[in-house]
Order: C-alpha cells, then structure tokens, then sequence
C-alpha cells in the first residue's frame, strides 16, 4: 500500500520565525502609529471647529490652532499641509456633525410631512444651540460668497447636500400626498432657509428674545399654506 506523505511541520526554521515576528511587530508598530496620528489629527479638527465657529473659517490658523492644542505649528501643518486643508477638514467635520443631530435622527420618522418637520426641528434646534458659538454654514457664505477657490467649492458642496436633503424631504412629502405640488420643492426649500437665515440673525446678531418661536410659528404657517386635507395632524407643542 502507498503511503501518504508525512504532513508539512508547522515549525519554522528559527529564521523564518524571526523574520514574522519581526513583520508582526513591524505591522503593531505601524497600526498603533496610524491610530495615534488619527487621533491627533481628530484633536486638531476639534480644536479648530471651536475657533472656526467663533472666528469663522477665514479667522482659522495653523498657529492658533497649535496654541490651542498645544502643538507646535509644524505638528500641525505635517498633519494638514496647509491652512486650506485644515479649513476643509473642519468643513467636513462640521458637515458630518450636522448630519449626526439633524439629517439621520430625521430619517428614523415616516416619509413625507412628519419626515420634514423633523428635519426643520432638528435645524431649528442646532442653530439655536449656535447662536453663541456661530454657525460655519452661514458664516463661511459670508465670508466666501465672493471667493472662488477650494475651501468655497468644499462650503459650497456641503450646504448643497443639505439642501438636496431638504428638497428630497419636501418632494417625498408631495408625492405621499401631504404637501400641494404647488409651489414647487424648490420655492419651499428657499423659504424654509430663509426663515433659519432670519432665526439666526435676529437671535445671533439682535439678541431678539422670541426668535426661534418666530421661526418655528413661520414654518407652520408655511406648511400650513402648502398641506392638503390628506397630510397628517400637527403634533402637539
């Protein structure tokens, strides 16, 4: 009867061996530098949101984001590689923030009316968190409506994304049958961020005591004028 051959060893030669674990830890050594210069890089983008929202995005520096941090300039310039990347990054990590607290606890609620109330309410709610801090959507169209470049391109794609997602909320909501076709997504969307741009400069700039319940009472009224029997009740204040 042939024999089978006997099976490979599992041990390796004391060379071989070595050399995997040197690659194993070569490997470690490599994650944990990569984890440790992502959470840098996270610290940074932090520190930067507060001097952004409170500065704008134009009052942004790698200097004083160092100071901030801690960090000496060229630690935080090998991280971004200039001050427009940095003010991207923050741009991007504000956009994400905005989407966590108002776009997906929205998208949780059934399609149509009570969808974008809840996107309206989610808004209503983190501008007026931001009336001390500032809004970087609002700011930074102030500061780079007439500023071609990328920081404007990256600003500018994040608030269209937003308003796509409004805009989709209201269509979804006239094709449930909630919200007249007349006026069109469109016409709504640019009143429901009119009615925000009002909130923020009367609560922001004026100090108006009672704007956000102006700003809540606006959106209703505008809603109210655009429903159709088959939308569903308000919900209670």
């Amino acid at each position: 009867m042939t024999r089978l051959a006997a099976p490979l060893t599992s041990r390796a030669t004391p060379g071989v061996a070595a050399a995997s674990r040197s690659h194993a830890v070569g490997a470690g050594t490599e994650g944990a530098r990569r984890a440790k210069g992502q959470q840098t890089r996270a610290v940074i983008v932090e520190a930067a949101l507060t001097l952004a929202a409170r500065d704008g995005l134009e009052g942004l520096s790698i200097g004083a984001v160092a100071e901030a941090t801690g960090m000496s300039k060229s630690g935080v310039f090998a991280h971004f590689g200039s001050r427009e990347e940095l003010q991207i990054s923050v741009i991007r990590a504000y956009h994400q923030r905005f989407e966590d607290e108002v776009v997906r606890p929205a998208l949780t609620r059934p399609r149509g009316l009570p969808r974008l109330r809840a996107l309206f309410r989610g808004w209503l709610t983190r501008v007026t968190a931001e009336v001390e801090s500032g809004c970087i959507y609002i700011s930074g169209a102030v500061e780079f409506d007439d500023r071609p470049g990328v920081v404007r391109d990256a600003l500018s794609a994040m608030v269209r994304t937003w308003q796509d997602a409004l805009r989709r909320a209201v269509t979804q909501a006239q094709e449930a049958g909630h919200l007249r076709r007349e006026p069109g997504a469109d016409q709504i969307v640019f009143e429901i961020q009119s009615i925000v741009l009002g909130l923020h400069h009367d609560a922001r700039f004026l100090r108006s005591p009672g704007a956000t319940d102006r700003a809540l009472h606006a959106f209703n009224r505008l809603i109210a004028g655009a429903r159709t029997s088959a939308a569903p009740a308000d919900p209670a204040p």
